[in-house]
């Protein structure tokens, strides 16, 4: 089973990710911003991440820059409300898997995320 870490710095959306994706995906730690994130990524090491980009402290496109350049191969889907074209092509051009805009359905979030591991 694939495990995830959910990334955002409202945790009625962390619940509502982790709602969605268990039981099919693990998920084995949540973060309220970047720096746990990071944090998190190091100690969990997990298949996947789901991150936030307007978060307080360090934000998610930081927190993405700082894990593929120690992770390169890691997987990480932005979930924001964020969704000004030149936002998601910096995320996707920085190395972002895919990029769902808030409020998110669920079919859209498990697509996403299956199509990681394809």
């Amino acid at each position: 089973m694939y495990r995830g870490l959910i990334v955002d710095d409202a945790t009625v959306m962390r619940m509502r990710l982790r709602d969605i994706l268990e039981p099919k995906y693990k998920i084995t730690a949540e973060a309220e911003n970047g720096e746990q994130a990071i944090s998190l990524y190091n100690e969990v090491k997990p298949d996947f991440v789901t991150l936030d980009i307007t978060m307080p402290g360090v934000d998610g496109l930081h927190a993405l820059d700082s894990i593929l350049s120690e992770h390169p191969d890691a997987k990480v889907v932005i979930v924001s409300a964020v969704g000004q074209k030149q936002i998601v092509f910096q995320a996707l051009s920085k190395g972002a898997k895919d990029f769902i805009v808030k409020p998110f359905e669920r079919e859209r979030v498990l697509r996403a995320v299956n199509r990681l591991f394809d």
